[in-house]
């Protein structure tokens, strides 16, 4: 096992553009490390430099105490799964895993009992003599996996490992390569634009757009203290509602009222202007079920126009409209976040128990404390807590943000 250390790496093509654009990230000795962003953010190429599949155009890469910037895959001791799982059809289960082993002229005795030990930490035992073809797209994966244990590598790289998979495997996929990593405390670059796996399998999280790395950080603070609109949108389902705010003394003036601030968050906006206000639909409750249960916050009324109920809880949309600036903002990081609508409508979260119905007026509740307040320019998050937000990418530089 080894650490990896990612020092202003750049990968330029031909044409000048910037697939990775001075990353620098210290993956620590046996830490579980998500690579996470939409598509095109520059993710699998740097993952690629690390196992060395691309040229490096600048920056340094270290694997352990060792400078591989110049050494071929096979001299990096990289262990890498692929999205397609690169079995060899022909060859049985067992063969497949023992073919890095082969190559390497290991004696039949060792590879024997190597393989049949990743195959009973895989739960493949059974299946050894069986043709890849023969099995399901989550056996596969297991083999793929398997192959990549034996090779008692310095660091195991997944590339999207689960995106072929269908909903209901690629949560037990998770649930395996989650237990696996944690059994063999080895080092394991991830990568993913699904942003559940980010959230459910990694120590840290990086979050990157356009080749520039956005945040870095633990789950939950990206979660609750996200660096700027991007990491925002990008990290939560349904992502952070962002709704036009002007802010005087205390008083942040939504669309559908006025709601009192925490005095450090309202200090932190006054003579900026027309601000976004960033808010999770989990941050509001039906009114009637928050009073009942004693919590403190603000409340208005507003029409919803849809409901959805999900048994254990309830999405109320409602619509609103935002001033041009704050419009242009949104539709220019939609384009980023793969689809994802951020203008037209709150979604909030409520209790199941919530007898809110569509086309009617309804009161809500929400929690001002959990509201944080964007530069519509920059993108920056201006009232984050940066003490716990991990390393965010600075605001200077606006082809990052915006």
């Amino acid at each position: 096992m080894a650490a990896i250390t990612i020092e202003n790496l750049v990968k330029r093509y031909g044409d000048g553009f910037p697939a990775v654009n001075d990353v620098s990230i210290d993956i620590q000795d046996g830490e579980f490390m998500i690579l996470v962003g939409p598509s095109g953010c520059g993710k699998s190429t740097l993952l690629r430099m690390i196992v060395g599949l691309e040229d490096i155009t600048s920056g340094e890469l270290r694997i352990g105490d060792r400078v591989v910037n110049d050494l071929a895959p096979r001299e990096r001791n990289l262990a890498m799964v692929f999205q397609n799982y690169a079995l060899y059809p022909h060859l049985t289960v067992y063969e497949n895993i023992a073919f890095p082993l082969r190559l390497a002229k290991m004696d039949d005795g060792e590879v024997d009992r190597l393989v049949k030990d990743a195959a009973e930490t895989l739960e493949l035992t059974e299946h050894l003599d069986r043709k890849p073809g023969n099995l399901s797209g989550g056996q596969r994966q297991r083999v793929a996996m398997g192959r990549a244990i034996v090779r008692q590598a310095d660091a195991f790289l997944f590339d999207e490992p689960l995106s072929n998979l269908d909903a209901k495997l690629r949560g037990q996929m998770r649930t395996e390569i989650s237990r696996l990593q944690k059994q063999l405390g080895i080092t394991t670059v991830y990568v993913t634009h699904d942003q559940t796996e980010a959230m459910t399998l990694g120590d840290r999280v990086a979050v990157l757009r356009k080749g520039v790395l956005q945040q870095l950080a633990t789950p939950r603070e990206l979660y609750e203290n996200p660096g700027n609109l991007f990491v925002a949108g990008f990290i939560g389902s349904p992502p952070m509602n962002f709704l036009p705010v002007e802010v005087s003394g205390t008083s942040a003036k939504l669309p559908f009222g006025t709601v009192e601030l925490p005095p450090d968050k309202a200090e932190k906006a006054q003579g900026k202007g027309l601000l976004i206000a960033g808010i999770r639909p989990g941050n509001f409750e039906d009114a009637s079920i928050a009073s009942s249960t004693g919590r403190q916050g603000a409340t208005f009324r507003t029409r919803v126009e849809v409901v959805e109920w999900l048994g254990n809880e309830t999405y109320a949309y409602i619509p609103f409209e935002a001033p041009p600036e704050v419009q242009q903002q949104l539709r220019d990081l939609e384009k980023d976040l793969d689809g994802e609508s951020l203008r037209s409508q709150l979604v909030v979260s409520l209790d199941g128990a919530s007898r809110i119905r569509e086309g009617e007026e309804a009161e809500i509740w929400l929690d001002p404390r959990k509201l944080h307040l964007f530069d519509p320019v920059t993108g920056e998050n201006l009232t984050v807590d940066r003490d716990n937000a991990g390393r965010i990418h600075s605001a200077g530089d606006p082809a990052g943000l915006v």
